[in-house]
Order: structure tokens, then sequence, then C-alpha cells
């Protein structure tokens, strides 16, 4: 995770798009799938950074969701061998290189963690000598290569996703409109990107001010754009909690409904529950992880812990599920080893890490029907085509 961000008052400026929304797409490929990783037996020592101690009550909520799913991902392991120790980066960069640097020298093999960007960056650099991994929580992907991996779910995964199944469907000409943040640019660059890998147009780009002003100046700037354009597919990269509801409102206003363009959105439309209602997103693709997944992981969690995960928990049974599954068949926790094709089966569905130091992870296709979430296009159990 990048950075957590201060809510603002809708009426004033609308909150941007900050990296904790995105890893927030992530809920929870079946843990129970997991089973006998690789069949072998093997031990590993496993350094756990997280910020228990930060300042922040929700961000020590969360480092203890993320402890909790790491232990329950211990204990699916078959034929391995777990020493899992838990070191404290308070959410501070600075402490995050200390204690990394600790794990190291007691002995650790891989580190899961840390939460945020520059605690993992931080970590990465102490642990890089001795050429030990770094699975950090975090979706920043400035910050991956080397022996650093980021988990989180990312801008480029959900785009190539959601673009690659655009494509199946004919859509060819993509218009995107996005806030001026830098989280969201990131966004933008992303679906840029993607479109150019599956061969489809792009109509053009418009960015709107952070605030109800700004948003209200470019919606029909964007509507006459996407007309103009013959655009087939409006890519939308605000979510819920900020923009997104007051762009589904203006667009069909200013003469755009959905009926007329393909609606996409770059983050999850169906959370919260009210937003299933907003008229705008009705009809509109998004993507989002295995619910079967997804479910089957919260209600073992609730069943061990008694409480609903927190949605990005999920990550700290990834980690530990990937080393187990190395470790029960043979091979040494590396870089390389990590990056294997055929990828990994945790929380939320299929995953695996790629030779950047980012990830790919399987995903579904969901739209809004109704006022109820549908799934039109399953995530993939496998790899292969997964993600593409």
């Amino acid at each position: 995770m990048a950075s957590t961000t201060r809510k603002i008052g809708r009426r004033a400026m609308i909150r941007s798009l900050g990296a904790f929304t995105a890893v927030s797409a992530l809920a929870a490929c079946d843990p129970g799938a997991l089973g006998n990783v690789g069949g072998g037996s093997g031990s590993v020592q496993v350094a756990l950074l997280v910020p228990s101690s930060a300042g922040d009550g929700n961000v020590q909520f969360l480092a203890q969701n993320l402890v909790n799913a790491a232990k329950l991902a211990v204990a699916d392991l078959e034929g391995v061998s777990v020493d899992l120790k838990i070191y404290d980066t308070a959410g501070s960069p600075e402490r995050a290189g200390q204690v990394a640097a600790q794990a190291v020298a007691e002995g650790a093999d891989v580190i899961a963690g840390p939460l945020f960007a520059g605690a993992a960056n931080a970590a990465g650099l102490a642990a890089a000598p001795k050429g030990i991994p770094v699975l950090s929580f975090s979706n920043n992907p400035t910050i991956a290569g080397g022996n650093v991996f980021v988990m989180g779910p990312t801008f480029e995964n959900t785009a190539r996703r959601i673009l690659g199944y655009a494509r199946q469907q004919g859509k060819s000409n993509v218009l995107i409109f996005y806030g001026e943040t830098e989280a969201e640019r990131l966004g933008r660059d992303a679906i840029m990107r993607a479109a150019q890998d599956y061969g489809m147009s792009i109509a053009g780009t418009t960015g709107f001010a952070m605030s109800q002003e700004g948003v209200v100046a470019a919606v029909p700037s964007v509507a006459q754009q996407a007309r103009s354009t013959g655009a087939d597919l409006l890519f939308l990269t605000s979510n819920t909690d900020t923009a997104l509801p007051i762009v589904a409102q203006l667009l069909p206003e200013n003469g755009l409904p959905p009926e007329q363009i393909q609606y996409a959105g770059l983050t999850r439309w169906d959370v919260p529950a009210s937003a299933l209602s907003l008229p705008g997103v009705q009809g509109g693709w998004f993507a989002l992880p295995d619910t079967t997944a997804v479910n089957s992981f919260g209600s073992r969690y609730s069943a061990a812990y008694g409480q609903a995960p927190h949605s990005i928990a999920g990550l700290g049974y990834d980690a530990i599920a990937a080393i187990g599954a190395l470790v029960g068949s043979g091979q040494k926790i590396t870089p390389a080893n990590l990056t294997q094709g055929r990828g990994f089966a945790g929380a939320s569905g299929a995953f695996r890490f790629l030779a950047n130091g980012s990830n790919q992870r399987a995903l579904s296709i969901g739209t809004i029907e109704n006022k109820s979430l549908r799934i039109i296009d399953a995530a993939p159990s496998s790899f292969g085509s997964a993600g593409s």
C-alpha cells in the first residue's frame, strides 16, 4: 500500500483515489484449494512486517488482520513447517529498515510485508545484500523490482483484464475520464498501455479537478468528445467514495447515458452496497476477485477470529500461501522461483508474481443489473489466460 489518504468533505473537495482504495478493491482462489502445497516437506523462517503500533487505529486493525490471515495460512499448510516471526514497523520506513535488517540477521528466509510503499522499499534495501525476497503488501509498482515484490492489486492488472474483455466484446475505441490526482493519472496511463497492447484506439483523455466544480465543468467536454470521436468505451478511474457518484449522475444528464456508450471502471462499483443504486453505474463493467474464493476465505477467517476480515487481510494469507507452495515442492524462496508462470492459490483467487516485481491476479468481470451485482465473465481458476 502506498499511503493512506485524508478524507475531505465531499462538498468542498472529492477525495483522490489513493492506493488504500485501490488495494481495498481486493476482498479476499479458494484457500481450501491450497491443500497440500506441492506434497513435499520443508521448513522456512518467515519475517512478517506489519505496522502494529502505528498511530492510526485503523492501520493497527489492518495489521492485526494481516497477522491473523498469515497464521490461518500457516495452519493450512501440509508438509511445511513455517517459523513465523512478527516484527513491528510502526508504519515507519526507518523502523521497517531496522526490523528488516534484524530479521535477516536472525535468519529470515523471506520477508512478508511491510504494508506501505516507503517501508517496503526500506525493507527491500535492508534485505537486498543477502538476496532475501520481500513480499510487500503495497500496490505501488514504483517500488517493485529486484528482491521487492508488490502483492496489492494494481491498476495495470485491472486495466488489462477489463480491456481484454472489452476487446472480446468488439470494443475498440476508448475514452478515458480521470481525476487530476497522482493515483488517477497512474490509472489513466495503465489504461492507455493496456489499450495499446490490445490494439485498441484511444479516443482521448479528459481530466477534471477533484472537486464538484471540477467534475461539473469537465463532463460536458467529455460527452462532446465521446460523440465526436465515436468512442465505444468510456473508462472511468474514480471510485464510489470519490467522484464516481457525481460523474455517473452528470454524464447521462449531459447526453451521454450508458445506453449510448459502454461505461467501465478501474475500481469496484459494487461497494459499498449503496453504490448499487447509482443510476449511472447500471450496466457498467468492472473487475473484482473470484467471489466464491472471497466468500470462502471470509467465512473461514470469521470462524477462526469471530469477525469478518479487513478487505485486504487476504494479502497476509497470500504471502504465506506462495511461500508454502514453493517450500512444499522443494524449491528455495528466490525471486526467480517466485515468478513461476503457474502462480499460486491465494485468498482471492489465482495470482502470480511478475519478473518486474509486480503481480497478476485472476479477476472476474462484473456488472450491475437491477441494483444487483452480476458476474458476466468469471475469474479463471488458473493461469495461461488469467487476467489477460
